[in-house]
Protein backbone atom coordinates (compact mmCIF):
# COMPACT_ATOMS: atom_id res chain seq x y z
CA UNK A 1 0.00 0.00 0.00
CA UNK A 2 2.90 2.39 1.14
CA UNK A 3 4.82 1.79 -2.32
CA UNK A 4 1.36 2.41 -4.73
CA UNK A 5 1.21 6.24 -2.29
CA UNK A 6 4.65 6.87 -3.09
CA UNK A 7 4.51 6.27 -6.77
CA UNK A 8 0.90 8.15 -7.27
CA UNK A 9 2.68 11.03 -4.96
CA UNK A 10 5.40 10.93 -7.14
CA UNK A 11 3.57 10.71 -10.58
CA UNK A 12 1.56 14.12 -9.11
CA UNK A 13 4.08 15.94 -7.83
CA UNK A 14 5.78 15.54 -11.84
CA UNK A 15 2.95 16.33 -13.00
CA UNK A 16 2.65 19.68 -11.63
CA UNK A 17 6.18 20.21 -13.03
CA UNK A 18 5.54 19.52 -16.40
CA UNK A 19 3.09 22.23 -16.55
CA UNK A 20 5.00 24.79 -14.49
CA UNK A 21 8.19 23.88 -16.36
CA UNK A 22 7.12 24.64 -19.83
CA UNK A 23 5.24 27.87 -18.75
CA UNK A 24 6.16 30.94 -19.36
CA UNK A 25 10.11 30.53 -20.77
CA UNK A 26 10.04 32.62 -23.58
CA UNK A 27 9.30 29.46 -26.03
CA UNK A 28 5.59 28.24 -27.89
CA UNK A 29 7.17 24.81 -26.27
CA UNK A 30 4.21 22.40 -25.69
CA UNK A 31 4.94 19.28 -24.00
CA UNK A 32 3.39 16.30 -25.72
CA UNK A 33 3.08 12.54 -24.43
CA UNK A 34 5.45 9.81 -26.35
CA UNK A 35 3.81 7.98 -29.33
CA UNK A 36 4.01 4.11 -27.92
CA UNK A 37 4.03 3.18 -31.44
CA UNK A 38 6.79 4.91 -32.90
CA UNK A 39 8.80 3.81 -29.53
CA UNK A 40 7.74 0.10 -30.19
CA UNK A 41 9.15 1.03 -33.50
CA UNK A 42 12.24 2.44 -32.80
CA UNK A 43 15.82 0.67 -33.50
CA UNK A 44 18.02 1.25 -30.09
CA UNK A 45 21.46 2.53 -29.90
CA UNK A 46 24.08 0.49 -29.66
CA UNK A 47 27.10 0.38 -27.92
CA UNK A 48 30.33 1.54 -29.91
CA UNK A 49 32.42 -1.15 -30.72
CA UNK A 50 35.18 0.31 -30.14
CA UNK A 51 35.99 2.22 -27.00
CA UNK A 52 35.27 5.93 -27.01
CA UNK A 53 35.39 8.76 -24.43
CA UNK A 54 32.66 11.65 -23.63
CA UNK A 55 32.32 14.18 -21.08
CA UNK A 56 30.34 14.87 -18.83
CA UNK A 57 29.64 17.87 -16.75
CA UNK A 58 27.56 17.90 -13.29
CA UNK A 59 27.18 20.19 -10.35
CA UNK A 60 24.91 18.36 -8.11
CA UNK A 61 27.30 15.91 -7.18
CA UNK A 62 29.61 18.75 -5.61
CA UNK A 63 29.85 19.28 -2.37
CA UNK A 64 29.85 15.51 -0.91
CA UNK A 65 28.82 13.26 -4.01
CA UNK A 66 31.62 12.91 -5.85
CA UNK A 67 32.01 9.36 -4.79
CA UNK A 68 28.46 8.80 -5.37
CA UNK A 69 28.79 9.40 -9.09
CA UNK A 70 31.83 7.70 -9.33
CA UNK A 71 30.21 4.39 -8.44
CA UNK A 72 27.08 5.29 -10.62
CA UNK A 73 30.23 5.38 -13.34
CA UNK A 74 31.98 1.89 -11.84
CA UNK A 75 28.19 0.55 -12.42
CA UNK A 76 27.64 1.95 -15.49
CA UNK A 77 30.99 0.56 -17.10
CA UNK A 78 30.09 -3.29 -16.35
CA UNK A 79 27.33 -3.13 -18.30
CA UNK A 80 28.45 -0.80 -20.82
CA UNK A 81 32.79 -1.23 -20.88
CA UNK A 82 33.32 0.45 -24.51
CA UNK A 83 32.00 3.86 -23.35
CA UNK A 84 34.19 6.06 -21.11
CA UNK A 85 33.08 8.96 -19.27
CA UNK A 86 35.47 11.71 -18.54
CA UNK A 87 33.11 12.98 -15.37
CA UNK A 88 33.99 16.71 -14.47
CA UNK A 89 31.95 18.35 -11.28
CA UNK A 90 31.66 22.15 -10.68
CA UNK A 91 30.52 24.20 -7.87
CA UNK A 92 27.06 25.20 -8.04
CA UNK A 93 27.75 28.62 -7.98
CA UNK A 94 30.01 28.60 -10.99
CA UNK A 95 28.25 26.14 -12.56
CA UNK A 96 25.86 28.36 -15.00
CA UNK A 97 28.29 30.86 -15.86
CA UNK A 98 30.92 28.28 -17.31
CA UNK A 99 28.40 26.82 -19.21
CA UNK A 100 27.12 29.48 -20.83
CA UNK A 101 30.90 30.54 -21.98
CA UNK A 102 31.41 27.17 -23.04
CA UNK A 103 28.40 26.70 -25.12
CA UNK A 104 29.05 30.01 -26.64
CA UNK A 105 32.32 28.81 -27.02
CA UNK A 106 31.63 25.39 -29.09
CA UNK A 107 33.44 24.47 -25.68
CA UNK A 108 30.55 22.58 -24.24
CA UNK A 109 30.90 18.73 -23.04
CA UNK A 110 29.44 15.96 -24.62
CA UNK A 111 26.75 16.10 -22.16
CA UNK A 112 26.09 18.07 -18.93
CA UNK A 113 23.53 18.86 -16.36
CA UNK A 114 20.61 21.59 -16.48
CA UNK A 115 18.47 22.24 -13.93
CA UNK A 116 14.71 22.93 -14.03
CA UNK A 117 14.90 26.91 -14.51
CA UNK A 118 17.62 26.69 -17.27
CA UNK A 119 16.33 23.77 -19.10
CA UNK A 120 13.68 25.16 -20.93
CA UNK A 121 16.15 28.41 -21.84
CA UNK A 122 18.47 26.04 -23.30
CA UNK A 123 16.09 23.74 -25.45
CA UNK A 124 14.91 26.81 -26.83
CA UNK A 125 18.22 27.99 -28.33
CA UNK A 126 18.63 24.79 -29.72
CA UNK A 127 22.05 24.11 -28.17
CA UNK A 128 20.61 20.71 -27.00
CA UNK A 129 20.05 17.53 -28.89
CA UNK A 130 17.47 14.99 -29.32
CA UNK A 131 18.02 11.92 -27.21
CA UNK A 132 16.23 9.18 -29.32
CA UNK A 133 16.46 5.66 -29.16
CA UNK A 134 17.05 4.74 -25.80
CA UNK A 135 15.58 2.89 -23.20
CA UNK A 136 13.82 5.10 -21.23
CA UNK A 137 11.34 3.13 -19.78
CA UNK A 138 12.15 2.96 -16.26
CA UNK A 139 11.38 6.43 -16.09
CA UNK A 140 8.37 7.92 -14.72
CA UNK A 141 6.59 8.90 -17.42
CA UNK A 142 5.20 12.32 -16.81
CA UNK A 143 8.76 13.01 -15.42
CA UNK A 144 10.14 12.11 -18.62
CA UNK A 145 8.07 15.09 -20.67
CA UNK A 146 8.50 17.60 -18.00
CA UNK A 147 11.60 17.62 -20.57
CA UNK A 148 9.63 17.33 -23.47
CA UNK A 149 9.73 20.04 -25.78
CA UNK A 150 7.43 19.74 -29.26
CA UNK A 151 7.34 16.07 -29.13
CA UNK A 152 11.43 15.78 -28.70
CA UNK A 153 13.32 14.63 -25.76
CA UNK A 154 15.82 16.95 -25.16
CA UNK A 155 16.64 15.61 -21.38
CA UNK A 156 16.41 12.72 -18.96
CA UNK A 157 15.16 13.42 -15.37
CA UNK A 158 18.60 12.56 -13.54
CA UNK A 159 16.69 13.44 -9.75
CA UNK A 160 13.99 14.78 -7.79
CA UNK A 161 14.15 16.81 -4.55
CA UNK A 162 12.24 18.99 -2.07
CA UNK A 163 11.62 21.03 1.15
CA UNK A 164 11.13 19.48 4.27
CA UNK A 165 10.69 21.12 7.98
CA UNK A 166 14.18 19.95 9.81
CA UNK A 167 13.82 20.02 13.23
CA UNK A 168 15.56 19.39 16.83
CA UNK A 169 13.60 17.02 18.97
CA UNK A 170 16.61 18.14 21.52
CA UNK A 171 15.96 21.92 21.45
CA UNK A 172 12.19 21.45 21.93
CA UNK A 173 12.33 18.76 24.41
CA UNK A 174 14.39 21.84 26.76
CA UNK A 175 12.10 24.40 25.46
CA UNK A 176 8.98 21.87 26.50
CA UNK A 177 7.59 22.25 23.05
CA UNK A 178 5.57 19.90 20.93
CA UNK A 179 7.40 18.42 18.27
CA UNK A 180 6.19 20.15 14.59
CA UNK A 181 3.41 18.10 12.19
CA UNK A 182 2.04 18.19 8.90
CA UNK A 183 -1.33 20.98 10.76
CA UNK A 184 1.61 23.65 11.29
CA UNK A 185 1.67 27.12 10.03
CA UNK A 186 4.17 29.58 10.49
CA UNK A 187 2.58 31.13 13.68
CA UNK A 188 2.71 28.00 15.12
CA UNK A 189 6.33 27.94 14.52
CA UNK A 190 6.75 31.02 15.59
CA UNK A 191 5.51 30.65 19.11
CA UNK A 192 8.03 27.26 19.36
CA UNK A 193 11.06 29.28 17.72
CA UNK A 194 10.32 32.07 20.73
CA UNK A 195 10.57 29.40 23.56
CA UNK A 196 13.55 27.65 21.94
CA UNK A 197 14.99 31.38 21.82
CA UNK A 198 14.68 31.57 25.11
CA UNK A 199 17.01 28.71 26.26
CA UNK A 200 19.86 30.94 25.73
CA UNK A 201 21.77 33.68 24.06
CA UNK A 202 23.71 31.88 21.18
CA UNK A 203 20.32 29.48 20.31
CA UNK A 204 17.69 30.33 17.87
CA UNK A 205 14.43 29.34 16.81
CA UNK A 206 14.57 28.82 13.16
CA UNK A 207 16.41 30.19 10.03
CA UNK A 208 15.28 30.44 6.24
CA UNK A 209 17.17 32.24 4.19
CA UNK A 210 15.54 35.93 3.29
CA UNK A 211 16.23 35.51 -0.38
CA UNK A 212 14.23 35.34 -3.52
CA UNK A 213 14.05 31.59 -3.70
CA UNK A 214 12.57 31.06 -0.22
CA UNK A 215 10.50 34.21 -0.77
CA UNK A 216 8.38 32.98 -3.79
CA UNK A 217 7.69 30.00 -2.20
CA UNK A 218 6.21 31.99 1.13
CA UNK A 219 4.35 34.48 -0.61
CA UNK A 220 2.46 31.30 -2.36
CA UNK A 221 1.88 29.79 1.09
CA UNK A 222 0.16 33.32 1.88
CA UNK A 223 -1.75 33.36 -1.69
CA UNK A 224 0.46 35.53 -3.22
CA UNK A 225 2.40 35.40 -6.82
CA UNK A 226 5.10 37.21 -8.12
CA UNK A 227 3.51 37.77 -11.30
CA UNK A 228 -0.50 38.18 -12.62
CA UNK A 229 -1.47 34.75 -14.09
CA UNK A 230 -0.55 35.64 -17.96
CA UNK A 231 2.73 36.94 -16.99
CA UNK A 232 2.32 40.29 -18.19
CA UNK A 233 2.58 42.26 -15.22
CA UNK A 234 4.69 41.87 -11.75
CA UNK A 235 2.79 41.80 -8.36
CA UNK A 236 5.89 41.49 -6.04
CA UNK A 237 4.14 44.20 -3.51
CA UNK A 238 1.03 42.66 -3.36
CA UNK A 239 -1.00 42.62 -0.15
CA UNK A 240 -0.07 38.56 0.52
CA UNK A 241 3.39 38.83 -0.47
CA UNK A 242 3.86 42.01 1.95
CA UNK A 243 2.55 39.28 5.15
CA UNK A 244 4.59 37.12 3.39
CA UNK A 245 7.98 39.24 3.92
CA UNK A 246 6.98 40.61 6.99
CA UNK A 247 6.61 37.72 8.31
CA UNK A 248 10.26 36.50 6.95
CA UNK A 249 11.87 39.44 8.04
CA UNK A 250 9.79 39.82 11.13
CA UNK A 251 11.57 36.90 12.46
CA UNK A 252 15.40 38.44 12.34
CA UNK A 253 14.42 42.26 13.31
CA UNK A 254 11.99 42.03 15.63
CA UNK A 255 11.66 38.66 17.63
CA UNK A 256 15.29 37.99 16.69
CA UNK A 257 13.94 33.91 16.55
CA UNK A 258 16.14 33.96 13.86
CA UNK A 259 19.90 35.26 14.10
CA UNK A 260 21.20 38.52 12.06
CA UNK A 261 23.99 38.30 9.86
CA UNK A 262 26.50 39.47 12.29
CA UNK A 263 24.93 37.14 14.97
CA UNK A 264 25.90 34.21 12.63
CA UNK A 265 29.70 35.21 12.90
CA UNK A 266 30.19 33.89 9.24
CA UNK A 267 28.71 30.80 10.10
CA UNK A 268 26.16 29.23 7.65
CA UNK A 269 22.64 27.79 8.13
CA UNK A 270 23.36 24.19 7.98
CA UNK A 271 26.67 24.69 10.48
CA UNK A 272 24.37 26.36 12.97
CA UNK A 273 21.85 23.51 12.69
CA UNK A 274 24.67 21.05 13.35
CA UNK A 275 26.06 22.66 16.29
CA UNK A 276 23.17 21.87 18.36
CA UNK A 277 22.12 25.72 18.35
CA UNK A 278 19.36 25.87 16.12
CA UNK A 279 15.68 24.93 16.68
CA UNK A 280 14.34 24.44 13.14
CA UNK A 281 15.17 24.62 9.74
CA UNK A 282 13.77 24.31 6.03
CA UNK A 283 15.55 23.19 4.02
CA UNK A 284 16.35 20.20 1.06
CA UNK A 285 16.04 16.69 2.22
CA UNK A 286 20.10 16.65 0.25
CA UNK A 287 20.75 17.79 3.77
CA UNK A 288 19.89 14.11 5.51
CA UNK A 289 22.93 12.21 4.98
CA UNK A 290 25.22 15.24 6.43
CA UNK A 291 22.96 15.71 8.94
CA UNK A 292 23.21 11.99 9.60
CA UNK A 293 26.41 12.00 10.09
CA UNK A 294 27.47 15.74 11.72
CA UNK A 295 24.54 16.16 13.99
CA UNK A 296 24.56 14.83 17.85
CA UNK A 297 21.25 15.04 18.72
CA UNK A 298 18.19 13.75 17.65
CA UNK A 299 15.96 15.66 14.95
CA UNK A 300 13.12 14.48 12.28
CA UNK A 301 11.63 15.96 9.80
CA UNK A 302 7.87 17.04 9.01
CA UNK A 303 5.96 18.87 6.15
CA UNK A 304 6.74 22.43 5.98
CA UNK A 305 4.06 24.81 7.46
CA UNK A 306 2.59 27.04 5.71
CA UNK A 307 0.51 30.39 5.99
CA UNK A 308 -3.25 30.38 4.74
CA UNK A 309 -2.21 27.23 2.62
CA UNK A 310 0.82 24.83 1.96
CA UNK A 311 3.45 25.70 -0.69
CA UNK A 312 6.94 23.80 -0.97
CA UNK A 313 9.85 23.67 -3.40
CA UNK A 314 10.24 20.84 -5.74
CA UNK A 315 13.47 20.88 -7.55
CA UNK A 316 14.47 18.52 -10.91
CA UNK A 317 17.64 18.17 -12.76
CA UNK A 318 17.80 16.89 -16.49
CA UNK A 319 20.78 15.15 -18.34
CA UNK A 320 20.84 16.42 -21.81
CA UNK A 321 23.35 15.95 -24.47
CA UNK A 322 25.10 18.64 -26.60
CA UNK A 323 24.13 18.91 -30.15
CA UNK A 324 27.45 19.77 -31.64
CA UNK A 325 28.66 16.52 -29.58
CA UNK A 326 30.30 13.96 -31.72
CA UNK A 327 29.40 11.48 -29.75
CA UNK A 328 25.85 11.86 -29.07
CA UNK A 329 24.92 7.88 -28.92
CA UNK A 330 27.12 7.46 -26.23
CA UNK A 331 26.38 10.34 -24.09
CA UNK A 332 22.60 9.19 -24.97
CA UNK A 333 23.23 6.01 -23.49
CA UNK A 334 25.30 7.18 -20.60
CA UNK A 335 22.51 9.64 -19.31
CA UNK A 336 19.43 7.53 -20.10
CA UNK A 337 21.28 4.96 -17.97
CA UNK A 338 22.18 7.54 -15.01
CA UNK A 339 17.99 8.28 -15.21
CA UNK A 340 16.76 4.77 -15.23
CA UNK A 341 18.95 2.21 -14.55
CA UNK A 342 17.77 0.95 -11.11
CA UNK A 343 21.35 0.23 -9.60
CA UNK A 344 21.77 3.80 -10.33
CA UNK A 345 19.15 4.23 -8.27
CA UNK A 346 20.21 2.51 -5.65
CA UNK A 347 23.78 3.76 -4.96
CA UNK A 348 22.00 7.32 -5.52
CA UNK A 349 19.22 6.57 -2.25
CA UNK A 350 21.81 4.65 -0.21
CA UNK A 351 24.65 7.68 -0.38
CA UNK A 352 21.08 10.26 0.76
CA UNK A 353 21.50 11.73 -2.69
CA UNK A 354 17.97 13.39 -3.80
CA UNK A 355 15.42 10.92 -5.17
CA UNK A 356 15.45 9.09 -8.48
CA UNK A 357 12.68 9.62 -10.97
CA UNK A 358 11.96 6.09 -11.37
CA UNK A 359 8.64 3.55 -11.92
CA UNK A 360 10.59 0.96 -9.46
CA UNK A 361 8.71 0.69 -6.35
CA UNK A 362 10.63 -1.68 -4.64
CA UNK A 363 13.91 1.26 -4.72
CA UNK A 364 11.57 3.63 -3.79
CA UNK A 365 10.24 1.95 -0.81
CA UNK A 366 13.92 1.76 0.49
CA UNK A 367 14.30 4.91 0.79
CA UNK A 368 11.84 4.93 3.40
CA UNK A 369 13.11 2.27 5.23
CA UNK A 370 16.44 4.75 5.99
CA UNK A 371 16.64 6.57 9.11
CA UNK A 372 17.10 9.16 10.35
CA UNK A 373 15.17 11.04 9.69
CA UNK A 374 12.09 8.40 11.65
CA UNK A 375 9.75 10.51 9.12
CA UNK A 376 11.03 10.08 6.18
CA UNK A 377 6.80 9.71 4.65
CA UNK A 378 6.82 13.62 5.02
CA UNK A 379 9.13 13.86 1.72
CA UNK A 380 6.17 12.18 -0.12
CA UNK A 381 3.75 14.00 1.91
CA UNK A 382 4.98 17.62 0.69
CA UNK A 383 4.59 16.50 -3.06
CA UNK A 384 0.83 17.52 -2.60
CA UNK A 385 1.82 21.53 -2.41
CA UNK A 386 4.71 21.62 -4.81
CA UNK A 387 5.62 25.38 -6.15
CA UNK A 388 8.12 26.09 -9.03
CA UNK A 389 9.57 29.53 -9.45
CA UNK A 390 7.67 31.69 -12.08
CA UNK A 391 10.33 31.29 -15.15
CA UNK A 392 10.71 34.57 -17.19
CA UNK A 393 13.44 35.68 -19.66
CA UNK A 394 15.29 37.54 -17.06
CA UNK A 395 14.98 35.17 -14.11
CA UNK A 396 17.90 35.89 -13.10
CA UNK A 397 17.76 39.57 -12.98
CA UNK A 398 14.57 39.35 -11.16
CA UNK A 399 15.76 37.32 -8.97
CA UNK A 400 19.28 39.21 -8.11
CA UNK A 401 16.48 42.49 -7.43
CA UNK A 402 14.27 40.59 -4.76
CA UNK A 403 17.29 39.34 -2.73
CA UNK A 404 19.09 42.35 -3.21
CA UNK A 405 16.14 44.33 -1.40
CA UNK A 406 14.93 41.31 0.89
CA UNK A 407 18.44 41.52 1.94
CA UNK A 408 18.14 45.61 2.44
CA UNK A 409 15.07 44.84 4.72
CA UNK A 410 16.68 42.08 6.85
CA UNK A 411 19.60 44.35 7.54
CA UNK A 412 17.01 46.51 8.85
CA UNK A 413 17.91 49.63 6.37
CA UNK A 414 14.61 49.10 4.99
CA UNK A 415 11.13 48.23 5.87
CA UNK A 416 9.59 44.91 4.43
CA UNK A 417 7.08 46.93 2.17
CA UNK A 418 9.80 49.07 1.26
CA UNK A 419 11.81 46.70 -0.20
CA UNK A 420 9.19 44.89 -2.05
CA UNK A 421 7.59 48.07 -2.73
CA UNK A 422 11.31 49.06 -4.38
CA UNK A 423 11.42 45.70 -5.86
CA UNK A 424 8.40 45.90 -7.78
CA UNK A 425 9.21 49.60 -9.56
CA UNK A 426 12.97 48.01 -10.46
CA UNK A 427 11.48 44.62 -12.06
CA UNK A 428 8.85 47.16 -13.65
CA UNK A 429 11.68 49.34 -15.11
CA UNK A 430 14.22 46.90 -15.78
CA UNK A 431 12.09 43.81 -17.44
CA UNK A 432 10.07 43.59 -20.13
CA UNK A 433 7.86 40.80 -20.08
CA UNK A 434 5.04 39.57 -22.97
Amino acid sequence: MRNKKVNKALSIMLASVMAASMAGCGTAATVHAADSETEAAMAPVKDPEEEVTIKFTNFNASGGHEETLEKMYEAFSEEHPTIKVDIETVGYDDYFTQMQTRVAGGTAPDCYELNIENFAAYAAKGVLAEIKDVDTSGINETALHAFNVDGKQYGVPGSFSNVVLIYNKDLFDQAGVKYPDADWTWDDAQAAAEKIRALGDDIYGIYAPTTYNEFFKVAAQYGGSLLNEDKTEFTINSAPNQEAAEMMVGRIVDSNVQPTEAQMGGMKDWDLFESGRLGMIPTGIWAFGEFTEACEFNWDICVEPGGTQKATHFFSNAYVVNADSSQKEAASIWVSWLASSPKAAEIRIADGWDLPAITDETVLADYLKTTPPDNRQAVFDSLDYLITPPIIEDYSMMSDIITEKLGEAASGKITAKEALDQAQEECTQKIKLK
